[in-house]
Formats: structure tokens, sequence, C-alpha cells
């Protein structure tokens, strides 16, 4: 959570101003009579400002603790959880066995309801839809093996945004309604006025009302209690005051309590609820009103909250007649059916999103889309590596029963990762919004459990290659010698290079059966004493190849069998300022697919034609820099979250210098920008590379791609770093951009009194393009970034971000962002006829975003073994669908769900390890309706037929998102819209041909389990 400069100081404390009303004996309401719902809560950041640790050694343990004592203690009292994170470290660390029966009661008698159910509230604007799954699929993993409950609301009060992607990823997890909060201000003050809080969001254009949602958008005070009361001086209704790090006090006495509630304050107290339960009333259209009733890192101390409400409640019940409001103790599912109930019909919301986020004219959030970007790249390289390592453990499970492996220690590898990977999604983890410790422990997280995913994948394949050489034996005396190891972890063939440094520029690399395989090598940029090696392979779905590398022999490198060299050509330094020749110097950099023209009296691109159209767009790519005021006293400030330029962009570099790396494979772009002619370090750079395919090679993907590679910093403090891309497409400023990766959002250039720039930024999580009715340029990345198109034909990314301020709240909290590190982001450029760039830029972002893993050992060569143990039989779909997990979750429950809670009720709970005969898989479809006239249609897929290798399929079970729900049982509400009278959704497999064959139609995400039969 962050709270704006302007509040005054008294909200510069946590925000404590939620009231749960209590329910005494209330039979029946009259008419016109407003009903509150008090919902307790607490918000739990994990990260943001404390680590995990901090917080729950500081109050989030004292939480559950208390919470469950209080609940048990009054029958009237309820209370939501949201973070399964912190849930779950108390379940497993504090949690006495007294403890968890009477949470399990309390779970029972719906008195404590479980919201959402991932393991943070993730952010909705940079982080990925298959984490944003992982994250979701581990919270309701363990709620439903642990209660046997499936959430079914969502609470999403605190992202800084609100995504289309994200009202059909909770439809299809089984929830019945949606919660928001941070939306644009004036758009939320017009929604207010209008009582257009509250519709039905269809959020995907091609799903539409099979997967739309009831969505409430909290209204202004949102989800925290207003904390003014005309009484005090201190915030009302937070009778528990402020938590306290490191420890809670010893005396138990906390900052900030407020006035407690006595014969003298009860009916002040009173007053003041009842007077803003009426005003929330007037903004929503039936007369029950949701009151959450917490904030920040409250209930750590919940006898004192409780104590204080519960007199408050019943004396309003008590005067309902002279206050015409009721008020009762509530979850959020208490409200949602409240209102579902009601004979209301509802409007419709289209797909469009809620981003970007603003507060006022001077505070729009969207420097977060890019802040911390070491971070962001690294958290998806994470995401990669475990949906890398899940297919490889999966398959290694199936095909080698016997394996020398501890198949429980494994999975327990995965898990760390899981954790790290789901963890990191929070709303202040992948937003960079979080302090500089907080940082590092997501990182050390992410990076600790990488190592152990990549430990294992050593050890599955060295296991693998035992189980080859009992069948094919290597040759006696054969060489050992350094070998890479490439995993394809796509569910297609794919053709791509990979790169290996190496220390000698005369190498060969054989695959293998001894044979060469096309390679070049040339001088680093990373170090003037090693080279890059870039190797061509073709390898199939979830599969690898071996390829080793050796030192060339003179009879290797005569037959041309060895890694071709790359020449440099340098073209030393210009300057655009300083140039005078009145015509173009152009030179071409091409392969079959693309003529890059440079133009050498500025060393900056010129154009790109395509080549099977002939279509020509002029391209030219630069650095620029935003400046940002530091001192609150002299206007509006950047900082982690907020983006506010001083002014207009400025030129980051007056001199380019430029060396063309041309070989047989691989032709690279280097350029380096310099502050001016006498600098002696470039402060910028960009490398662009280009591919030939040799012929016998499907290069399709790899030739219509040009791979930049920037390096950006240690920026100057106060400095907002972009890469401008301007064209002569006449695109009139508008943008697309995707929801993450999911789905693409059209973005019209929008004129504002104030901060123009900022609030035309736009989150980019994977796309983003520009076009016109002739050509589109497509930028595809491999982490967040904030995107804009400033200018016709001009397409603008953030790429790092380097800020101080001297706001106190923000130095108190470390919040300021002096990011000193050095930023390596990756970006693909398509560009050419829409129809050519649509067909090929869905697999190219999944290319990009999974890129091989590349693992180097040292392994016999020359062994003669037969291709990749995996390349057998190896698993394929179509280019419209995306393998988006295959996984052994190790869940132990029952998939019939009365038997499984009825062991619940016995307390039967399995002992025996984790369940590694259940295999989750899940299948998107990458295309909306009308996308693509081929790529757009519906596909069957026999899951048998796909998963065949692996072994024989006995059942074939279709589950909601996260697995809980079996779709025959999963009945959603349907909310009453102009179209529809309100009957429930059910999800029959209308689109089931069979045990085993489904339909994906466009977008479509289907879920299942796999049960196959025993060895």
């Amino acid at each position: 959570m962050r709270l704006p400069a302007w509040l005054p100081p008294l909200w510069l404390l946590p925000l404590w101003l939620l009231l749960p009303p209590r329910a005494n004996g209330l039979r029946g309401r009259e008419p016109g009579r407003l009903r509150a719902f008090v919902v307790p809560h607490s918000h739990m950041d994990v990260g943001w400002v404390y680590t995990v640790q901090e917080s729950m050694q500081a109050y989030a343990a004292n939480v559950y603790t208390s919470v469950t004592e209080e609940l048990s203690r009054g029958k009237q009292r309820k209370f939501i959880a949201v973070e399964q994170e912190f849930f779950r470290l108390w379940w497993s660390k504090v949690a006495t066995d007294t403890q968890k029966q009477q949470v399990h009661q309390l779970v029972k008698e719906g008195r404590l309801e479980f919201i959402i159910g991932g393991q943070v509230m993730h952010d909705e604007a940079v982080t990925h839809i298959d984490d944003q799954i992982l994250q979701l699929t581990e919270g309701h993993g363990f709620l439903y093996e642990t209660f046997g409950i499936r959430p079914q609301f969502s609470w999403h009060v605190d992202p800084f945004g609100a995504s289309a992607a994200t009202p059909t990823l909770f439809s299809l997890a089984g929830f019945n309604a949606h919660l928001i909060s941070r939306i644009d201000y004036d758009l939320k003050e017009d929604m207010q006025k209008a009582k257009k809080l509250q519709f039905v969001w269809r959020g995907s254009p091609s799903l539409a009302e099979s997967q739309e949602i009831f969505t409430h958008v909290m209204d202004q005070y949102s989800y925290c209690t207003p904390s003014y009361v005309p009484f005090s001086n201190r915030s009302g209704f937070y009778w528990n005051g402020i938590a306290v790090f490191p420890n809670p006090p010893e005396d138990g006495v906390y900052p900030n309590m407020s006035v407690p509630v006595t014969d003298a304050s009860l009916g002040l107290y009173a007053q003041t609820m009842v007077a803003n339960i009426k005003e929330r009333a007037a903004w929503f259209r039936t007369q029950d009103v949701l009151w959450p009733w917490g904030c920040d890192k409250q209930f750590f101390n919940s006898s004192v909250q409780f104590a204080n409400m519960d007199p408050l409640l019943a004396y309003i019940n008590n005067h309902s007649e002279e206050f015409g409001v009721t008020v009762e103790y509530a979850t959020v599912g208490d409200y949602f059916r409240a209102i579902h109930d009601r004979d209301v019909t509802w409007s419709i919301r289209n797909q469009q999103d809620f981003l970007p986020y603003s507060t006022e004219p001077f505070q729009s959030w969207t420097g977060f889309y890019t802040s911390r970007s070491s971070l962001k790249g690294i958290a998806r390289r994470a995401s990669s590596l475990l949906y890398a390592g899940e297919s490889m453990f999966t398959q290694y499970v199936r095909k080698t029963p016997q394996g020398a492996l501890s198949k429980a220690e494994s999975l327990e590898q995965l898990r760390q990762l899981r954790w790290a990977v789901a963890e990191v999604q929070h709303h202040d983890g992948i937003t960079g919004t979080e302090s500089p410790k907080v940082n590092d422990m997501y990182l050390n997280n992410l990076i600790e459990g990488m190592f152990a995913v990549k430990k294992l994948m050593v050890s599955i394949i060295f296991d693998m290659f035992q189980a080859e050489k009992k069948e094919e034996s290597a040759k006696p005396g054969s060489e050992v010698g350094p070998c890479a190891i490439v995993y394809n972890p796509l569910a297609w063939t794919i053709t791509t290079f990979v790169t290996v440094t190496v220390g000698s520029p005369r190498v060969t690399v054989l695959d293998e059966s001894g044979h060469p395989v096309p390679a070049q090598i040339q001088n680093s940029t990373d170090s003037q004493f090693t080279y890059d090696l870039y190797i061509l392979a073709t390898i199939k779905g979830l599969s690898y190849r071996r390829y080793y590398i050796k030192a060339a022999d003179k009879f290797e490198e005569a037959q041309q069998k060895s890694a071709s060299t790359a020449r440099v050509l340098h073209f030393g330094r210009k300057s655009k300022k300083s140039s005078r020749v009145s015509y173009k110097q152009l030179f071409p950099v091409t392969n079959d697919c693309y003529s890059i023209l440079m133009d050498q009296a500025t060393n900056l691109m010129h154009s790109i034609t395509e080549r099977e159209s002939n279509q020509t767009i002029q391209v030219t790519q630069q650095f620029l820099e935003y400046k940002v005021n530091a001192d609150l006293e002299h206007g509006p400030i950047s900082d982690n979250y907020l983006f506010t330029p001083d002014g207009s962009e400025v030129q980051a570099s007056d001199v380019v210098g430029l060396e063309i790396v041309a070989g047989k494979l691989v032709t690279e772009i280097r350029q380096y920008f310099y502050r001016n002619f006498t600098a002696k370090d470039y402060i910028y750079a960009a490398y662009s590379r280009i591919y030939n395919i040799p012929k016998g090679y499907d290069g399709k993907l790899l030739c219509h791609r040009i791979e930049q590679e920037y390096r950006v910093g240690p920026l100057e403090l106060n400095r907002e770093a972009i890469l401008r891309t301007s064209t002569d497409l006449n695109n009139r400023q508008v943008l697309y951009t995707d929801n993450n990766g999911y789905q693409m959002q059209r973005r019209t250039y929008k004129a504002y009194v104030n901060n123009t720039v900022a609030r035309n930024y736009y989150p980019m999580v994977q796309t983003a393009f520009i076009e016109d009715d002739r050509s589109n340029l497509v930028l595809l990345s491999e982490r967040s970034h904030g995107v804009s198109s400033q200018g016709n034909g001009q397409i603008e990314v953030m790429l790092h971000r380097r800020l101080w301020n001297n706001f106190e709240w923000d130095l108190n909290y470390n919040l300021t962002l002096n990011d000193t590190s050095v930023v390596q982001p990756i970006f693909w450029l398509l560009v050419g006829p829409k129809p050519v760039t649509t067909a090929l830029y869905q697999m190219s972002r999944m290319a990009l975003e999974h890129r091989p893993v590349v693992i180097l050992e040292e392994l016999p060569i020359n062994s003669q073994m037969p291709l990749g143990y995996l390349q057998k039989d190896a698993l394929a779909l179509p280019p419209n669908l995306h393998l988006q997990i295959l996984s052994i979750p190790g869940w132990q429950y029952s998939l019939n769900h009365t038997e499984h809670l009825q062991n619940l009720q016995k307390g039967h709970r399995k002992e025996s390890g984790p369940d590694l005969s259940r295999v989750l898989l899940r299948i998107c479809h990458l295309y909306e309706v009308g996308e693509d006239p081929n790529l757009s249609q519906p596909v069957t897929v026999d899951v048998k037929s796909l998963l065949q290798s692996m072994g024989t399929v006995a059942l074939v079970e279709e589950r909601s998102l996260t697995g809980t729900w079996d779709v025959k049982d999963l009945n959603r509400w349907r909310w009453k819209t102009a179209k529809f009278e309100g009957q429930d959704f059910h999800r029959c497999s209308r689109a089931s041909l069979g045990n085993s064959t489904f339909i994906l139609h466009p977008k479509e995400i289907k879920t299942f389990f796999i049960h196959f039969q025993k060895q």
C-alpha cells in the first residue's frame, strides 16, 4: 500500500478506520432501512516496507492467533483472511493443535472466510497471467486440501489499477463476485455520482458472457475504515492502534489507539458510523452497504478491537428505528449474497480495463510499471525456469518410475521456487514499490529457488543419461568434454540459436550422433577474454538435445565443420548534431526476412523493410531521459509508484559509436551511446541481431524477428530512461498493449490539463504495437515496462528509473528508489503487414518468454547416443495453442468432493507423502475471435494422444482454473442483466467430444487432472 503525498499528516499513519456491525436478534428489516455489512479484515502486505519475517514477528502471527481466539469467544463475530502466505506460515509454524481445531470449526460455520485464496494479493498491471494462476493455484490447493473449501469471492482492494484479464481469471477459478478499489480518481467520482460502482464485467471480448463476473468498485473510502472522528484527535475505530516493529510492545500499549467505547463516547461513535454508512449508501443502488472495518496491519490485538465494536453495533441496532440503519458483522460472501438476492438489473461493462490509475492530476501511478527492472526481469526468468522444471520433472516421474532420484525431495525443490515466484507477484513486490531490504528478500528467495530447480534439472538429465548408457553403451575411451544440454519447455518444435560463453575462438559443435552443428563464434560484449558461441538448435516440444563443444582441429577448420567466425566492422563515433551531410549515407544489414538500413552519418537505424511484402517502415531508435523534481516544495515528485516528469524529455546521448559483427549465421549491430565525443564510457548500449537460416531448417519465427538487448545504467539521479522508436506509421497516437500477456487493449492518447505524459503511460507485460492501414510494428518483452505513444508514429518504452525525493513518508520507509543498477532488458521487434505479424507474434512472445534452458556439463563426447531421451514421441500442440502448465502438484486430496470432506471431518490425512500420480495440465488458446482467419479457429485436442509418450491415460477430468472444482459441479452465480434473467452458470463440458477429446475456442483456458494407468 502507498499513501499519496497530498494526504494530511493524520493519514500518514497506517489507515485504521473500519468498523464491524453486529446483528443482535435482527429478524426482519423494514423497507427503506439500510443494512450495513461490517467486514473485519487486516490488509497484510507480503513485503512492501518490511520483510515477511519481520511482519510475522511484529504483528502477522498475532493477527491469526488473536482472531481465532476472539471469534471462538463471540458467535456473532466474523473475519476475512486474504493473503495465504502469512496464514500458511502461521498454520505451519505457530498454530497449536487447539487453534487448528478452532479454525476448522470457524471455517465450517462460515465465520472465518478465506477471500481470493491466493498466496498474495497479486498486482494486476505488471504480472503475467501464468504467474497469477500459479499463485492462486498454490493458495487454493492448500485451502482445499486443508479445509475442503474453494474461495468464491475476490478482495482486490490494493492493486494499483484493475486489469480486464482479472475478471476472466477469477471466473475460471469459480468466483461468484469480484471486488476492486483503486481506479482513476475522476472516474470513481463520476461512477459514485451515477451509482455505477457495481456492474457485470465481461473482461474477455472472445469469452464474453460465458466468463463474466459481477464486480464491485469500492467507494472513495476504499478498504480502510474512515479514520476521522469529530470528537477525538486520534484515529477512530482502530482500538488496537498501529503495529510496532520489530517486536510488539511488552505493555500492550500501541501508538494511536482509538478512544475506547464508553458510555460517554458510545453515542458519538454511533453517530459517526451511521453518518458514514448513509453517505456511502447514496453511491449504490441497493440498501446494502459494505463497511470494511480494518486497514493495513490491523487486528493484531483482536480482543480490544471486538471488545469496543461489540457494544457499538449493539447500540446502533437497539436504536435502528432512530438511525434507519442496522449493522452486523459479516464476510464479503454475506454482502454479495445479499445483493445477489436483490431484484436488480445490472449494467454490463466490456473488456476495457481500469489502467492507468491516478489519485490526483499530478499523481499518476505509472512509474511502477518500470520500477526495479532487475527484479521484474529475474521474477520472469524464475517463472520460466519453474515452467521448464515442472514439465521435465513430470516427464521424468512418468517415464522413469524406477529413477534414482527421490521424487518427494525433487518435488520440494520445485515447491521452493513455486513459493518464491508466487510471493513476488504481490502488489508491492514485482511492482518495484518495496523497500530495498524487501527487494533483497524477493531476490534471495527467487535465486535460491532457481538454484534448487536448476540442480533438479541437472540431476534428472544425469539420471536419464545413465539410463541411455544402459541402452546404448558409450564407446570405450570416449573423450569427456563440455556439453550444452538444451531443454525446450514449449509444446512446439523450435528452431533457435542458443548462446554459450567459451574461452577459445576455435571450436566445433557436435550433436549426439557426432555430426557437426551450424554454429558461429564472435567476440563477447561482456568480456574481452571470452567469446559468444551461437549454436543453431532444433528441438522438439518438451525435449532436450545435447551439443558437444570441442576444440577444432585443422582438418575440421579446413572442411568448414568448425564454428564460423564473425568479423567486426568499426564505424567510429558519429553525432547527429554535428552531421552536415545533406544526403543519407545508408548501408544494409539483411537476412531473408528483413533489410535494415543504417545511417552512416549518425550510426542510427534508418528503416526496416519486410522483404516478402517489400514494405518499408522508417524506423529510428534513440535513448531519451525525463528529468524529475526531487523537492516536494518545488512541485510534484516521481517515486517508486508515481511518474511525474519535470518538463519534456531530453536527449540522453549526442554521440553514437557503431560496430557491425557480420557472420554467416548471425549479424549483430552494436551501438554505443555517449554523452559527447570526449566521454570515455558509454551510458547506453543497444545490440540488435538478425539471423540467416541455413537450408533444411524451419526458421520462420527466427528469421522474422530482430532481437534487441539494451544496457542501461547506472543513471544519473532523478532520471527516467526511455527508448523511443519513431516511425512513419500513421498510428494517430493509438497504442495497443497487453493485459498480463493474455489480451490486448487499445489505448487512445488523451490530453489532460496537467501531467499528460505520465497519464498516457500504460503497462506492457509482454506485447505492445502500433499500426496503420499499411503495416504494424510489434515489440515483445521478457519483463514489464511502461510504454506510451507520445507522438504520431512513436512508441516509447521506459527502461529504467533512478529517483530520490525529500517527501518525509518516502524517506521514513526508504521508498525513494535510488536504484543504481545496470539493467539489460531484451525486446524482439517484428515489422510488416498486419497479417504477417499477427500470424507470428503469439508464438514469438511465447518463444521469448520460454527460451530454452541451457545447462553446461561435462559428458562423454561422440557417445553415439540416440537423440535426446525426451525427443522420443515428443509432445506437440498446434501453433495457436499454448501449454500453460504440465506439472505434478503433489496434492493429496480425494477427487471426490464429498469423500474429501468426510476424510477431513474424520481427521484422515494421508501421511505417505505427496501424490505423484495426479498430473495437472492446462492449455490455452492464444488468439481472439476474428484475429486471424486460420489461427482464430477452434481447435480439437485429444489429451490421450497428446500425452501418449508419458504412458496410457486412464482418466481425464476437466477442472476449474486452480484445480479445486470438477467443472461438472461448478455452478457460478449469474447476475441479472438486460439480456439475462439471472440463472446460475453451469460449466457443462459442452466442448467435450468424449472422455479425452476437447475443443478449445479462442482465448479459452482449460485445466485438467490427468491420471495414467499404473505401470
